[in-house]
């Protein structure tokens, strides 16, 4: 049984200021809990029902288990539909990022992305092509929001993502900086060599023009149809997907 307070404490990780001050926040769902368990994030707890008691043998005898009624998880659930597994896990203090953690491979840059969905399907995207590194500008949506969380499916603990000043970054660095822009060079016609930045813009907006100005390469993904626009989540995809077919040649 919880107490009051420690509903009250677990609720509130659906906010962003409680997690900062708590310096944890919440995964839901026996895979992505298991995820987390076999990751380097700290798990503070793991709260389950009497549904899935039998899986919880699977995770480590070290974490701390506390069996809870329905009734109750879903109190502390951020998810429309509860699941039977939420845990506590620790929000990790990342090293600061320096140039040299991003030569020799390509990650992703995201210039103001806002949409929750967004953000977890370009995290759970880059991991599966095998990207490392999530570079954020400090305005993007945090990415230990619950729906952000649950959109990754998981994906967010092998993850390394950073929140910094873009243009900083951009305007240092000597790696190449591949844009995602409405006029630039086909990407089916692009070499993207073995290193990069993919900049990849706000939903509506897309680039802001400063990190435009930072650009290198600026490359299109061609338009076949009449819509106006692509998704940031699909449209980094066939960015991964472009990276990779060039890596296999």
């Amino acid at each position: 049984m919880l107490s009051k307070s420690k509903i009250s404490l677990l609720q509130s990780l659906q906010q962003k200021k409680f997690r900062r001050e708590h310096g944890l926040f919440l995964v839901e769902g026996f895979k992505s809990v298991s995820e987390f368990a076999n990751s380097a994030y700290q798990i503070e707890a793991v709260y389950y029902t009497a549904a899935v008691a039998p899986k919880m043998l699977k995770l480590s005898q070290k974490i701390n288990s506390v069996e809870i009624s329905s009734a109750i998880i879903e109190k502390i659930s951020a998810l429309k539909t509860a699941a039977d597994v939420v845990a506590t896990v620790r929000i990790p203090q990342w090293p600061a990022l320096v140039h040299d953690m991003l030569n020799k491979k390509f990650s992703i840059v995201l210039d103001g992305i806002q949409d929750p969905g967004n953000m977890g399907t370009i995290i759970r995207t880059a991991d599966w092509y095998g990207i490392e590194n999530i570079i954020c500008s400090e305005d993007c949506v945090e990415v230990y929001n619950p729906k952000v969380v649950q959109a990754t499916m998981g994906s967010l603990s092998r993850m390394n993502v950073h929140y910094v000043d873009l243009e900083e970054i951009l305007a240092h660095t000597k790696l190449p900086v591949y844009g995602a822009l409405l006029d630039g060079e086909n990407i089916y016609n692009t070499n993207f060599g073995t290193e990069g930045l993919i900049v990849m813009g706000n939903e509506g907006k897309g680039l802001t023009d400063k990190v435009k100005q930072l650009v290198t390469r600026a490359i299109t993904i061609p338009r076949g149809g009449k819509a106006e626009s692509l998704n940031v989540a699909i449209a980094t995809a066939v960015f991964c997907s472009e990276i990779n077919r060039n890596k296999l040649k």
